[in-house]
């Protein structure tokens, strides 16, 4: 999501204009949840991603005539079973697509967009608001409401109501609400991290719904087709299918990354782990007891991990709730994850 808006910000900078696709509303599987985000340069171009398929060449497609007329315009969509199936998903679903085109002259959204991208760079908070009176007449407006309350934009309603949209329980998950026939998209502009579960067994099942439910990108990641379906994890979890743990693909991961180790395995724990402690990752927890922990921390030293590496990991993994089944084990290492990411917010050091 940083990138999308450092681009839009350095567009508009340059005078250009573009299209920039949300999921407004769905339900069901759709592909990917309210507030995803894809930008269409005047070149046809893209960065971001809506959910692949059919749905995502439809808007694009269409997104093309929103470039030529400038005006925005609302693609509904309905997913079929034989839809689903094609982008690996359990079922159908359906929702909107607002594609709203971003003029190069518009100097509020210019604003707007520019705060969003040094929010993202300073590791801040803010809160993106969009309105949409009506999918048939789709004009839309937005503002940008800051940490300090101020505002960039006008949405049309009162900055009580707009604080109690933001900053109410739900101030860290992109969510929609109805306001006066209106309906309202809030996106939460934050370093909410990304989540990489390595295991996909019982409890990665009970921890990647939650991970998703409090805000964070969530990617479970395994060796066995069978385990790392859609059947087990709906989206918007994403998926990955792992030659082996001892071969791991290239993945993004930095200091607004969590990693959770949870393999079938001691072996395998150990081998993600090592991986893990040669990246940026700002939280790296393990599953198990000290009695394993200690014995996969002796061999790691014995390789040459150090004191200051082993102390990075978070393990055994979650707060002390007395957890035991895998239910109450995912909420206890969510509720860890949510801890470690209040902190790097209030202190961007991120320190343990």
């Amino acid at each position: 999501m940083k990138r999308i808006f450092t681009e839009m910000a350095e567009l508009l900078s340059r005078g250009q204009s573009f299209v920039v696709t949300t999921v407004f509303d769905q339900s069901g599987s759709a592909p990917r949840a309210a507030g995803a985000k894809m930008l269409i340069r005047i070149d046809g171009s893209i960065i971001g991603t809506i959910g692949g398929g059919r749905l995502e060449a439809d808007v694009i497609s269409k997104a093309a005539d929103v470039l030529k007329s400038g005006k925005p315009a609302v693609h509904s969509f309905v997913l079929t079973g034989k839809d689903a199936a094609d982008m690996d998903m359990i079922c159908g679903g359906k929702g909107e697509v607002l594609l709203d085109f971003v003029d190069s002259s518009d100097r509020i959204k210019k604003d707007i967009y520019e705060e969003a991208a040094e929010i993202f760079h300073r590791h801040g908070i803010g809160w993106l608001i969009t309105s949409m009176a009506d999918k048939n007449n789709p004009q839309s407006s937005q503002c940008l409401l800051k940490s300090d309350h101020s505002l960039i934009g006008s949405v049309g309603i009162s900055a009580q109501m707009l604080n109690e949209i933001a900053f109410g329980p739900k101030k860290m998950s992109v969510h929609s609400c109805i306001i006066d026939s209106r309906m309202f998209l809030i996106e939460p502009l934050v370093n909410a991290g990304t989540v990489f579960i390595f295991g996909a067994g019982h409890v990665s099942q009970r921890i990647a719904p939650l991970s998703v439910t409090v805000g964070f990108r969530t990617i479970v990641l395994d060796d066995r087709a069978e385990f790392a379906g859609r059947e087990r994890f709906p989206a918007p979890v994403e998926l990955v299918l792992l030659e082996s743990f001892e071969k791991l693909p290239q993945l993004e991961i930095d200091e607004d990354s969590y990693i959770a180790i949870v393999t079938r395995g001691h072996l395998y724990d150990r081998t993600v782990l090592a991986s893990a402690l040669k990246t940026a990752a700002g939280y790296i927890g393990m599953i198990g007891s000290r009695r394993k922990r200690d014995a996969i921390f002796s061999a790691l030293a014995d390789e040459g991990f150090t004191r200051q590496d082993l102390d990075r990991v978070y393990s055994p993994i979650g707060t002390d709730i007395g957890a035991e089944t895998p239910e109450e084990l995912a909420v206890s290492i969510v509720g860890e994850l949510i801890k470690v990411r209040a902190a790097k917010l209030k202190c961007p050091s991120g320190k343990k």
